[in-house]
């Protein structure tokens, strides 16, 4: 499992990142509003899948996109949140 497994994807009005490990599906979802603002809403990681690092990665992705892009992330969810809050090096991308 690497980063590039992570695959972003159309969703309803905004997006999802989803990552698929041993037959299950992780996915954090976000939504583009007010032009540089991008609100990130939901993070699911099974429970199978726990302890393995996959909500990290997923808004790892989330931060490098945000960063390439000139978004800024407003952190609905709660994980996404407390990931950004744990890593100085993230939290310039927070609006």
């Amino acid at each position: 499992m690497s980063d590039t497994d992570i695959k972003r994807e159309p969703r309803g009005s905004g997006e999802q990142y989803v990552l698929k490990v041993d037959g299950h599906k992780a996915v954090l979802t976000f939504q583009d509003v007010e032009g540089d603002k991008r609100i990130t809403d939901h993070t699911l990681v099974p429970r199978e899948l726990g302890g393995r690092g996959i909500g990290k990665k997923l808004v790892a992705r989330a931060v490098e996109d945000a960063r390439s892009e000139g978004k800024s992330i407003v952190p609905t969810c709660w994980f996404v949140k407390q990931q950004i809050d744990r890593r100085e090096e993230w939290r310039d991308v927070l609006a």
